[in-house]
């Protein structure tokens, strides 16, 4: 019997109503148990709402951070995805060793000169949440197997769009998947049209 190969991790896209970034201070006081601020922000989620003042925060940082910044529905109920078709299940595991996408394409692409944002959106959008990236710890792991890998705000949704849809990169002749990058882009620019419609960000998210 061959050696068991266990499965890639698959990766979503949620989508986000607030700046990650905006919510790491309201979080701080939240853990320690003045929720007045975070819930000012986050009045959909009815996870944030049911927390006592003057009592510590039952959540890791990492599962405040995804409660905090999802777009929920008005209810509090489970967000609408940005997509349910098949742009989210062939970005959710591509057929690389690790399965991300996004990493894949920040690998076999180069940015032409003048090319600013395309690599550095990526980036955000795959390791923004380690802390070396975000001068915090413990926002990137949390209870159950959560990782927050980054995220994109609804502004650098946009930027990302144009530098997509842009002639200053291209593909590098060594790519190891035949289409891999533009069958990648195809599915990511999808998810990034659907937060851009709905004037949201997009966090990326891995699971075992």
């Amino acid at each position: 019997m061959g050696e068991y190969i266990p499965p890639s991790a698959f990766y979503t896209f949620d989508p986000i109503i607030h700046d990650p970034l905006s919510l790491i201070e309201p979080i701080l006081s939240s853990i320690g148990g003045d929720h007045e601020e975070l819930k000012k922000i986050t009045i959909s989620s009815n996870e944030i709402n049911s927390l006592k003042e003057g009592k510590e925060s039952p959540y890791d940082h990492a599962t405040m951070l995804f409660l905090s910044a999802l777009d929920w529905n008005k209810d509090g109920g489970t967000p609408i995805p940005l997509d349910n078709g098949l742009a989210r299940n062939r970005i959710g595991r591509f057929p690389s060793d690790s399965g991300n996408a996004i990493e894949y394409i920040l690998e076999f692409t180069r940015e032409k000169e003048g090319e600013m944002d395309l690599h550095e959106l990526l980036i955000k959008l795959t390791n923004g949440f380690a802390p070396e990236n975000l001068g915090e710890e413990g926002f990137n792991k949390g209870i159950a197997g959560m990782e927050l890998l980054g995220w994109l705000n609804h502004d650098e949704v946009e930027q990302l769009l144009i530098s997509i849809r842009g002639d200053k990169w291209n593909i590098k002749s060594n790519e190891t998947i035949d289409g891999g990058v533009r069958d990648s882009l195809r599915h990511l620019l999808t998810l990034l049209k659907a937060a851009e419609r709905r004037k949201c960000g997009i966090m990326m998210r891995k699971h075992q």
